[in-house]
């Protein structure tokens, strides 16, 4: 056990903006495999796009192997650099290198491209799993404060937030905007180059200015018992079966459920829906940096106020009655029409509003896996914070392709027309269209609100398990 009590509890900005900045490495993957590798593959480079999908769905088996091995293996590794570092350190430069030739593909046939496409999407993802999950799981490591978690997780979410939306402005406001348009495989290639160097600059920065920690973590327990694989299996479950563990759980499938089918339809709303001109879903982008701003600020705020739980639910209904309102006011005749100058600016208005509100919902969300360590220390003997965070980012991963799966679903249903102009597409489908995509983003987001309901750790119950940790670590002593 390391003398934390010799470290300040409350860590400095430093610090915060050093182990935050890493999780642009995050998110700049996940917004290229979003948003642009389908487009790559599927349009530039002539695969099969099923081939991609399947690609991808490959991918995520792997995921679901390596994700809790990696949170367990990370929660028991013993090194002079401690049970996290190692891990950060040697995903570095893999990741980076894997990521850049991913987007400068070979001339293949298209057996050959979707092996190569599929032997880079799970080392990706596999390597990125390597930083992501321990760097992720020093959180309650860097503080046992109740509040001060949510702000490290706050840092987190907004460069992650931050990293992913500047490759995209990067993209369609530099790269892309050449005669070839998003046909042009230069400017993919140059999306290669610069999103590698700042992954490797963020993973090499996070776990860099969070080296000097290394002293003050925690060690594993020595039990004595040989690592078997019935052993981890049995520890993981253990682990997992905590009730306000399975109340996140479940709450963050949907909530991931509902943004992959937000951002699955974000084009079509835009462009079909509200009759939003490219310059304007361009700005649209750009000021997601706004959002993650104020998210950054509401989450700590919020949390100082009512607590994480409460904090978490009051958000919530605020941020997911917001986001349908404008469709389902289009929907009762109540907004200006398509192309009214007034159409615009009010729905950008809300949707800056509403992300930030989103994005300080996952932050508080997310910071109270952090509280479930102790708890689980008290009631297994173990830390096992890379179990749980593991375990929170395969279920964001796998269950995001379940929100594009519903979108297809909802565009079936109404029998959206493939590639036609935004004109020429009926009032009733685009009726359609919203009157499928607000009701089932309301109704996942509530459900997901009442799973959190029923997590049950306060700041003062938490308080009470440092109590009780400190009493067993001084009776041991």
């Amino acid at each position: 056990m390391a003398t934390t009590a010799a470290v300040a509890d409350k860590p400095s900005v430093g610090l915060k903006l050093a182990h935050g900045f890493g999780a642009a490495a995050f998110g700049i993957k996940n917004n290229g495999f979003d948003y642009f590798l389908l487009l790559f593959y599927g349009t530039v480079i002539g695969l099969e796009p099923g081939l991609v999908g399947l690609a991808i769905m490959i991918a995520l088996v792997f995921d679901a192997v390596s994700d809790p091995l990696v949170g367990y293996w990370s929660d028991n590794f013993r090194s002079k650099w401690g049970r996290r570092h190692p891990f950060m350190y040697a995903a570095a430069l893999p990741v980076a290198l894997s990521y850049f030739l991913l987007w400068n593909p070979p001339e293949l046939s298209q057996f050959g491209l979707f092996l190569y496409l599929t032997g880079l999407a799970v080392l990706i993802r596999t390597f990125i799993t390597f930083y992501e999950t321990p760097s992720s799981a020093l959180i309650p490591e860097l503080s046992k404060d109740y509040e001060e978690r949510t702000s490290i997780q706050a840092y987190r979410l907004f460069f992650g937030w931050s990293g992913g939306n500047m490759m995209s402005i990067v993209m369609f406001g530099v790269l892309l905007t050449g005669p070839l348009g998003m046909m042009d495989r230069d400017a993919y290639a140059t999306y290669g180059i610069v999103a590698s160097l700042l992954i490797l600059a963020a993973i090499l920065v996070s776990a860099m200015g969070t080296h000097h920690r290394i002293p003050y973590l925690h060690r594993p327990v020595e039990t004595g018992e040989r690592f078997t694989i019935k052993r981890i299996f049995r520890e993981m479950f253990e682990t997992l079966s905590e009730k306000s563990f399975l109340a996140l759980f479940f709450a963050t499938v949907l909530f991931s459920v509902a943004t992959g089918l937000s951002a699955a339809l974000a084009f079509l709303m835009l462009n079909y829906f509200w009759g939003f001109s490219e310059f304007q879903i361009f700005i649209w982008t750009c000021t997601v940096f706004f959002s993650a701003l104020m998210g950054f600020l509401i989450a700590p705020w919020a949390t100082k106020r009512l607590g994480k739980k409460r904090a978490t639910i009051v958000l919530g209904l605020l941020a997911f009655t917001i986001q349908p309102a404008p469709v389902l006011l289009r929907l009762a005749g109540l907004m200006p029409e398509n192309g009214d100058p007034l159409l615009f600016p009010l729905v950008l208005g809300i949707n800056v509003v509403d992300l930030a509100l989103i994005i300080a919902v996952q932050a508080v969300a997310y910071s109270m896996i952090a509280d479930l360590v102790e708890s689980n220390q008290l009631r297994t003997g173990r830390r096992s914070e890379g179990v749980y965070y593991a375990a929170m980012t395969f279920t964001r991963k796998v269950t995001q392709g379940l929100g594009v799966a519903a979108a297809g679903i909802i565009l079936s249903a109404i029998a959206f027309p493939q590639g036609a102009a935004p004109e020429s597409v009926s009032t009733e489908t685009l009726w359609n269209l919203g009157a499928f995509y607000a009701p089932s983003l309301l109704a996942m987001w509530l459900t997901a609100l009442f799973c959190v309901s029923r997590y049950r750790i306060d700041k003062a119950g938490h308080e009470e398990n440092l109590r009780k940790l400190a009493e067993s670590d001084g009776q041991q002593a």
